[in-house]
């Protein structure tokens, strides 16, 4: 087989990858300043600024954004009349959790079994990287065809928005024909595949009420309403006894059409512990992809190490609400509140807050950019044809971007396979995947130009 001469070129750069790789994994960039000082995100950003003005990037800049974080912006103007493509990522990462489970240092990309080991390595600043890569592959093979805006955003993991109020306040510095977002993931390693359905969510905040204060368990329990224990019978209407999300007046019976998910693989893949079953009906695509998914996040409640024998006089909790494409956000949130104010016993107080929410997202797949994506991963997959599949969670930019730019078009690809294990301890990314998902990058934009010449 002919290898291509964008192949051959990104595989030239491929040590010079995993070298910058390294020096942005370096950076602790938590966008939390309670957990990783917030110098450690301003170098990240720097480091992402001197690398698009290295590649001759125009008005590079370092954007205040609303939640006090930085995203780097960079525009590299291309041939007269060419189309403008988006490049995003994120350089911001997940906390590592316990670092003592890793077995190397979270903060420095590690070789190991073939794939390259540290926080962030797939989720996403391998994104930024395999963004440079593309470009340096068209520089080195004729220039780059399309006019290219990047912005690597700095708080996408914290869910804080800064980026989307930036974008609604400046609307005319992200507008471009298409947008490639690179931070979602092929489906198997190897297998090349575009996320065209993203979930929506809400968070919702609930607090239970039910006495002046906590009571001897043994002086008024059985008679006195325990708000912990109405919290309970609470949270547990929102399944019905197989696991399937009852919300009542939301649909639960959607069906997903592309690609399927092996139910022994997502086993394996969501580490399901032997004997214990799956949850909910219909295929796993089904239910991780086209319905809704409610998640009790988190509890307020005595822990067992220095507990009393009292009767709970308030509970709190957080749920998480995911949205499937074709569902609104806003009447999932009232459905949900509406839900647990009718379900609240003993006419115990109840107070709601929403603390998030994000529309989900669905691609047209039949658009000019899909039909050049799908022969540029064609070639860089030696001929396997482009998969279609959804993602369970949800990337808020997407529709801020879809409402500001409702013409142009939204592409979904990443390093973020499952293999990569991102949010959790020993994240890596498959390096052949850097290099592939970078040619078909570089040979997406090439085709994409093609596609709009007159």
């Amino acid at each position: 087989m002919t290898v291509h001469p964008i192949s051959e070129t990104v595989a030239s750069l491929m040590p010079r990858a995993r070298t910058e790789l390294a020096e942005l994994v370096a950076f602790q960039s938590v966008a939390d300043p309670d957990v990783f000082p917030r110098s450690e995100c301003e170098a990240a950003a720097a480091w992402v600024a001197d690398a698009l003005r290295a590649e001759d990037f125009q008005d590079v800049a370092l954007l205040d954004t609303p939640d006090g974080t930085q995203s780097v912006y960079g525009y590299l103007p291309g041939p007269a009349g060419a189309p403008t493509v988006l490049l995003y990522a994120h350089y911001d990462v997940q906390p590592p959790l316990d670092e003592s489970a890793w077995l190397s240092p979270p903060f420095e990309l590690t070789e190991r079994d073939g794939r390259w080991f540290g926080r962030g390595a797939a989720d996403c600043k391998g994104g930024v990287v395999m963004h440079l890569l593309a470009l340096r592959a068209l520089k080195a093979n004729g220039g780059v065809p399309v006019s290219v805006k990047v912005i690597a955003e700095g708080s996408e993991e914290q869910g804080t928005g800064g980026l989307e109020q930036y974008a609604r306040s400046h609307p005319e510095l992200l507008t471009a024909d298409t947008i490639v977002i690179g931070d979602t993931g092929n489906f198997r390693v190897g297998l090349p595949t575009v996320t065209s359905t993203l979930r929506g969510m809400t968070m919702l905040r609930v607090q239970l009420d039910t006495l002046e204060g906590n009571l001897h368990s043994g002086q008024f329990g059985g008679a006195a309403p325990d708000a912990l224990a109405a919290m309970i019978q609470l949270l547990a209407s929102l399944r019905a006894e197989d696991g399937s999300t009852t919300v009542d007046g939301l649909t639960d019976d959607a069906a997903w059409e592309g690609l399927q998910y092996p139910e022994e693989e997502f086993r394996s893949d969501a580490k399901v512990l032997d004997g214990v079953s799956l949850i909910g009906t219909g295929t796993v695509a089904d239910r991780v992809w086209a319905r809704p998914a409610v998640t009790v996040i988190g509890i307020d409640c005595p822990p067992v190490i220095g507990a009393t024998p009292s009767v709970q006089a308030s509970a709190r909790a957080q749920i998480s609400l995911r949205v499937p494409p074709g569902a609104d956000a806003v009447e999932a949130t009232k459905l949900l509140t509406a839900h647990l104010h009718a379900h609240t016993p003993w006419g115990a107080r109840i107070s709601v807050e929403q603390v998030g929410q994000g529309q989900p997202f669905r691609a047209d797949l039949s658009s000019p950019a899909y039909t050049a994506m799908a022969d540029a991963m064609r070639t860089a997959y030696d001929g396997q044809e482009m998969q279609s599949s959804g993602m369970g969670g949800s990337i808020p930019l997407c529709n801020a971007l879809s409402e500001l730019y409702p013409e142009a078009e939204i592409l979904l690809i990443g390093l973020s396979e499952p293999e990569a294990q991102i949010h959790a301890v020993n994240e890596s990314v498959s390096p052949e995947e850097l290099e592939r998902l970078s040619v078909a990058e570089a040979l997406f934009l090439r085709n994409y130009a093609e596609s709009k010449k007159v």
